[in-house]
């Protein structure tokens, strides 16, 4: 029967099974399958599917529903391989360890019990098509259209007498197609799973480059049909390199043209505008399923030049309660570059039928809102209480007629002097902008990138953003240029305020959103950025304009994106609440308040002066660029603000003291004012905090510990790291826990995993785990990460695995030995490298140390590397005396120990020792490897 499209161009052509040892694909699961077509045609046509239903059965497994998996253009089932065998053998080990339990239970209550065999383990039938035309299925000779395809997948699934529950499981058109069948069976479907698919193509955004260039008809037959050429360029989408063999698997249906002509009208059946044949049937598909109430999961490769995140916005607005995961890295072929299949499975076992209501509280990855210290974990929303915090702009409203200084701009512009904004200003244009904005376009909800440097611009943008309900995103440049991209378009802002070198970038580098510019630009300059309004355009149509109603306590307010020194930065979500609570844990713990002067050399502590209502200051340097701070800087930020408290990263500190010969007599003196001193980001050491209280005598030296998820978990002075002295496998001693946080430690395995039920017993080295209601909501489109972050811990309060590991003294102070990637899995057990690095360091030559694990885990040798205090200027080994030295005091069988002229730090801190990039990098010398540097 023909749709209606042109002709395939394939002759008629049987199904088969696939040849026999394609990589990863059991025989056993091929099978194929004859079905009616229905329409009103009389034929019967000829499937090729996966299927382990018959395994299962074998193995005595009941199902407990079917993934039913769809394919896209130009592959087939074999992309869904490993799910079949991941599943079925999760069915394998159920039913070994059922066969190994007793045949009947013992209740309590045993004379009441009936007896009878155990109840039969389940497990999850896959089936996996390949759709007619594709793959081993039958090739009928004609072109199949959106609706077709629908249809067949209805067919095969009648063929098969499919019950419920059902999950659909599609990728690239094989998702429309999916979603299709999902909404023509509610009575079947359980839920939906997707890779890389679209739905629908905005009117004002371009059919993707590769596909308009696979629809021009010149190349159209050539490219898909006549040569195997769209086939090749898919495959070359993979992040790594597929493995030759595998990428045979894929060719293997399609070895000729006559094989492929199903490739050449999957393509022409893109509808690319409103008169295409399928645009109809992509339309309906698209509106129901908005329907959709069922679980869903969105798992996403954002390196696909096909479906870029602009088509997972659309999904996750017409599936608001899907789970969201964003594979970093990943691209197109995302079923290759990762393993799916592992979280498929694992959000089936919690979203999935029959699973339990404490089973599925990890956080959505997606959206979500807020929930307090004593509430859920999953990110749900927190109705707004009588008793809520007051909001972040509270000591706005407050001081709004007050002509005191809230702000100081120590450098507003080159060779200027300082400069003052008072309350009753920064009140009035945070009041201007946020009406402004909304006058503007701006939504509550709406997210809006940041770009903007710190200073009063920013201070006032971001009040308000979070007075208006949008979403504030913020990824600092220190994140460098590629990490600040990936941040953007993560967060997919529909706004980005900036300044020159901001709005320059988003418009080089195509970052989404509506522009709105710091400063006013002549015309030709915004319309070359796409510059819609300035600032000072906002304010002006905000000065009469009402302020929108306020937003709820539970509603997200910001999404902030970690330093990224462990991987990709994650975009941290926090609601209003959350953010409240961070603002009253700061001011409980250092007494910071109304009246009180803060000097912040970082940026986001800066940003919380104002809803601390103290009066803040950033002193002279480049936020980008800890290292830039200088002694006499801080100095003139302190006498400008009067500030007794100041805040600086442990990079900012060291340069403090490195320049602090360069202060005036006055400098110094204006240093002995300071009473407050706090230190974080990364471990600050004993000796660090001993130099900087000579240069504050009368200050309390804090270094409190925390994270971009939670920025306040405990706090230790010098005092309290002097009276801690050393202990056990040592670490850095990071104290006590705050008043409104619990420390919990997750006992390591032999394996290096963080698998012990969370205790608080003394001397137990395991991964960190805390408690707290200024804790993050959750981490934005990230649902395998939100899961890692609460799983296994305590279903009572906010939790969160913090990925560092440590230890619990006997006096309840927490000790930090490294993170839990950085473990060395030595044939002994487990090392933590920070203990260790620490009496390297003791060693007089050595100025920094890193200790990394070469070698397979469970195997693994530790490698000293160090970098000594008189330099050098080339990698090598160290010099005997060096090594047996450093050997003694590390108090290890070292491998091996090198010197290096600098260890290599994280771009944002400058100051956390990027291990794992020195383990692969020791790993390559010991093996003979050119010596380079790090």
């Amino acid at each position: 029967m023909s749709s209606g499209l042109p002709h395939s161009g394939s002759p008629r052509a049987s199904a088969s099974l696939p040849p026999a040892g394609l990589p990863g694909l059991d025989p056993r699961f091929s099978r194929l399958v004859d079905v009616p077509e229905s329409g009103g045609a009389r034929s019967t046509r000829q499937w090729h599917v996966l299927d382990n239903g018959p395994e299962l059965e074998r193995l005595g497994v009941t199902p407990a529903g079917t993934i039913l998996c769809v394919h896209g253009n130009p592959t087939w089932s074999y992309l869904w391989r490993s799910l079949v065998t991941a599943a079925t053998d999760a069915a394998a080990r159920a039913a070994t360890d059922a066969s190994s339990q007793p045949a009947t239970d013992a209740p309590a209550n045993a004379a009441a019990a009936p007896a009878g065999p155990a109840t039969a383990p389940a497990g999850w039938r896959v089936i996996a098509v390949d759709q007619l035309e594709m793959g081993f299925s039958e090739r009928t000779g004609y072109s199949r259209s959106l609706e077709q395809r629908v249809r067949d997948l209805g067919d095969l699934t009648d063929a098969l007498r499919l019950e419920g529950p059902v999950i659909t499981f599609g990728h690239d058109w094989g998702g429309v197609i999916s979603l299709g069948w999902a909404v023509e069976h509610p009575d079947l479907l359980a839920g939906v799973m997707l890779l890389n698919t679209a739905v629908h193509q905005p009117e004002d955004a371009p059919v993707p480059a590769p596909l308009r260039l696979a629809l021009a008809r010149p190349v159209l037959g050539l490219a898909t049909v006549g040569t195997p050429g769209f086939l090749e360029t898919t495959l070359a989408l993979a992040h790594p390199p597929l493995a030759a063999e595998v990428k045979d698997a894929y060719r293997a249906p399609y070895q000729s043209a006559e094989r492929r002509g199903g490739i050449g009208a999957f393509v022409a059946d893109i509808p690319v505008d409103a008169r295409h044949e399928s645009r109809g049937e992509l339309d309906r598909i698209a509106d129901a399923v908005r329907g959709l109430t069922v679980p869903a999961l969105l798992l996403w490769g954002p390196r696909d030049p096909i479906f870029s995140d602009r088509y997972l916005d659309d999904l996750i607005d017409r599936l608001p309660q899907a789970d969201v995961h964003r594979y970093e890295g990943a691209g197109h072929l995302l079923a290759e570059d990762v393993d799916y299949a592992a979280a498929a499975l694992a959000w089936l076992a919690e979203r999935g039928p029959g699973a339990t209501a404490a089973a599925s509280s990890p956080a959505h990855g997606a959206t979500g809102g807020g929930a307090t210290g004593g509430g859920a974990t999953d990110g749900t929303t927190r109705d707004g209480a009588a008793d809520a915090r007051p909001p972040l702009w509270h000591q706005l409203d407050q001081l709004a007629e007050s002509g005191e200084t809230a702000l100081v701009e120590m450098v507003p512009s080159p060779g200027a002097p300082p400069r003052r904004i008072s309350w009753r200003l920064l009140a009035t244009r945070v009041r201007q902008l946020a009406a402004g904005l909304s006058r503007a376009g701006v939504r509550p909800g709406d997210r809006v990138s940041l770009l903007v440097p710190p200073g009063a611009d920013l201070t006032a943008v971001l009040y308000a953003c979070l007075r208006l309900g949008a979403v504030v995103v913020v990824a600092d440049a220190g994140l460098g240029l590629p990490g600040l991209t990936r941040a953007v378009r993560g967060a997919r802002p529909k706004h980005l305020i900036g300044a020159l070198p901001g709005l320059t970038a988003a418009r080089a580098l195509g970052w989404p959103g509506q522009r709105i510019s710091t400063a006013r630009f002549p015309a030709p300059v915004a319309r070359a950025l796409g510059v819609s309004h300035s600032l000072a355009d906002l304010v002006a149509l905000g000065t009469d304009a009402a302020l929108p109603p306020e937003p709820a306590p539970g509603d997200i307010a910001a999404i902030l994106f970690t330093s990224g020194s462990t991987g990709p930065a994650k975009g941290v979500v926090y609601t209003h609440e959350q953010l409240a609570a961070v603002r009253d844990a700061i001011a409980a713990q250092y007494g910071v308040g109304v009246g009180s002067g803060l000097v912040a050399g970082f940026a986001p502590f800066a940003l919380l002066g104002p809803a601390l209502g103290a009066r803040s200051v950033t002193p002279d340097m480049d936020v980008t660029r800890p290292r830039t701070l200088t002694a006499t800087a801080v100095a003139d930020a302190i006498a400008e603000a009067d500030a007794h408290t100041v805040f600086l990263s442990p990079a900012a500190v060291a340069n403090v003291v490195a320049t602090s010969n360069d202060l005036t007599p006055e400098g110094r003196e204006v240093l002995g004012t300071v009473r407050t001193f706090l230190s974080a980001g990364a471990p600050v050491s004993e000796r660090l905090l001993a130099a900087t209280a000579r240069l504050m005598p009368d200050a309390r030296l804090h270094t409190p510990y925390g994270m971009t998820e939670g920025l306040l978990m405990t706090d230790v002075t010098l005092e309290g790291i002097r009276d801690a002295g050393t202990d056990g496998p040592g670490g850095v001693c990071v104290g006590v826990a705050a008043p409104t946080t619990t420390v919990r430690i997750s006992a390591l395995d032999a394996a290096g995993d963080a698998t012990g039920e969370p205790t608080d017993a003394p001397g137990v080295t395991g991964e960190i785990v805390v408690s707290a209601p200024h804790l993050k909501d959750h981490y934005d489109r990230l649902w395998l990460t939100n899961r890692a972050a609460v799983d296994r811990v305590p279903r009572a309060g906010r939790w969160h695995r913090t990925g560092d590991v440590g230890h619990l003294d006997a006096a309840g102070r927490l000790w930090v030995e490294g993170r839990l990637p950085h473990v060395i899995t030595t044939p002994d057990g487990p090392l933590t490298p920070v203990g260790t690095e620490q009496r390297i360091e003791s060693v007089p030559a050595v100025l920094r140390a890193a200790l990394v694990g070469v070698g397979p885990q469970g195997v693994q040798q530790p490698v000293a590397i160090v970098e000594t205090r008189l330099g050098t200027r080339r990698v090598g080994l160290a010099s005997p005396e060096l090594s047996a030295a450093v050997r003694r005091a590390s108090q290890q069988d070292l491998a091996a120990v090198l010197v290096v002229p600098r260890l290599p730090t994280d771009i944002r801190h400058n100051s956390k020792i990027d291990r794992s990039r020195l383990a692969a990098w020791a790993g390559g010398i010991l093996a003979g490897g050119r010596m380079r540097r790090p």
